[in-house]
């Protein structure tokens, strides 16, 4: 059984060699793909109709080709360039949402946003009524820490 499981790894490794692989475009469309699958499960409770149904599978049949279009192909440069495409559009969202996560869970300061120029400034709470000046571009904030 061992060697047989060994054999069957080093065919996938000749496989697979030469293959775009999976990379984070593939793992956000795979993200994707579980969020069309609970989506339609849930729009076919309430919405108990063929075109519906229809329109899902056919999206997630779409999803999985392209998944594995991506996953098995030799163009190696290309797969790339679509990687980097996603990733320059997903990465501010994603550092927004870590930046946002991370300011609401502190509790020991008040964040204020800058009007001129949208800087974020850090305060202690607790301190009242307060001006700030911002470091980006010096006008001031007036707000209640």
């Amino acid at each position: 059984m061992g060697n047989l499981l060994y054999r069957m790894r080093c065919w996938l490794e000749r496989f697979m060699y030469g293959r775009n692989g999976t990379d984070q475009l593939n793992l956000g469309l795979l993200v994707l793909y579980v969020v069309l699958v609970v989506l339609q499960a849930i729009l076919a409770v309430l919405f108990p109709f063929e075109l519906i149904s229809t329109f899902f599978s056919a999206l997630l049949l779409l999803t999985a080709f392209f998944i594995l279009f991506r996953t098995f192909s030799r163009n190696l440069e290309k797969r790339r360039r679509e990687n980097t495409v996603f990733l320059n559009w997903w990465m501010p969202k994603r550092h927004a949402w870590r930046a946002w996560r991370s300011r609401v869970r502190d509790k020991d300061h008040k964040y204020f946003k800058c009007r001129s120029c949208g800087a974020r400034c850090r305060v202690p709470r607790g301190k009242g009524r307060i001006e700030i000046t911002c470091p980006r571009c010096h006008s001031t904030i007036i707000g209640r820490s």
